[in-house]
């Protein structure tokens, strides 16, 4: 009896360990393949929080200036939203500028457009090789830069999910500014240094600070004790450069 009763923990345990370590699956994407530069290897794994969370990804020197953009997701590289007008009594593609969006990148790419904002717009937009569809869950993106890159550089990334308010970002934060309520907690920042002449296998990015509340300008603000369950949009995020 004893053995049986042993034998019927260990098959609910194994169960239980098995139904907790489904592996991760993972979207193959590429951008910029016929570049003939440096070839990146970006993989995200979601967190509890992601909900179509928007990205940009790009290159800047070791003091942080912008070189280039590796990705942006197409509604921000394009300028125009699957759901920018609902007028009809319900959601229509359109151009539109949601500058709250991914204002750090914005701003270091430094591209102002006939709005007065630096957002992309069909009229200027963002390189086709380096815009896509936002990925949905987690994501090994495989990019190559315009040229090849040795020495210091960094990869930096940013990402943000609207309507994540928490109870230092709420609805009634800025209730006179609709660019804000775009966003809610504002777009997080990630950044990795590389060093070509200290390769590693594997580099862990992390979170250096969140933008602009509502897009007005590139600023960066390093504190983070108001983010909350933005920063588990993303588990991980790791590079390695090939």
């Amino acid at each position: 009896m004893k053995t049986r009763i042993i034998f019927s923990m260990l098959i609910i345990l194994i169960a239980s360990v098995s139904g907790k370590q489904k592996p991760e699956i993972f979207s193959q994407l590429n951008y910029g393949i016929k570049n003939t530069g440096t070839s990146f290897t970006i993989q995200l794994e979601k967190g509890k929080e992601h909900n179509h969370p928007l990205f940009a990804i790009w290159l800047a020197d070791e003091n942080g200036k912008y070189i280039q953009t590796l990705y942006v997701s197409e509604s921000i590289g394009l300028g125009v939203f699957k759901r920018a007008n609902r007028k009809t009594g319900k959601w229509l593609a359109g151009e539109i500028q949601r500058p709250a969006t991914l204002p750090y990148w914005a701003h270091q790419r430094g591209i102002k457009n006939a709005f007065g904002t630096y957002m992309p717009t069909p009229k200027q937009p963002e390189l086709d090789a380096n815009t896509g569809a936002t990925p949905t869950a987690s994501f090994i993106m495989n990019v190559k830069s315009d040229k090849t890159f040795f020495g210091k550089f960094k990869v930096m990334l940013e990402l943000n999910q609207s309507w994540d308010w928490n109870e230092y970002w709420t609805n009634d934060l800025y209730p006179n500014d609709k660019e804000y309520k775009t966003s809610s907690q504002p777009a997080l920042i990630y950044s990795v240094d590389i060093d070509t002449n200290k390769p590693l296998s594997e580099y862990i990015m992390q979170p250096i600070g969140h933008s602009h509340y509502a897009g007005a300008d590139g600023s960066i603000t390093k504190d983070l004790k108001t983010i909350t369950t933005a920063l588990q949009i993303a588990k991980k995020i790791t590079v390695k450069v090939n």
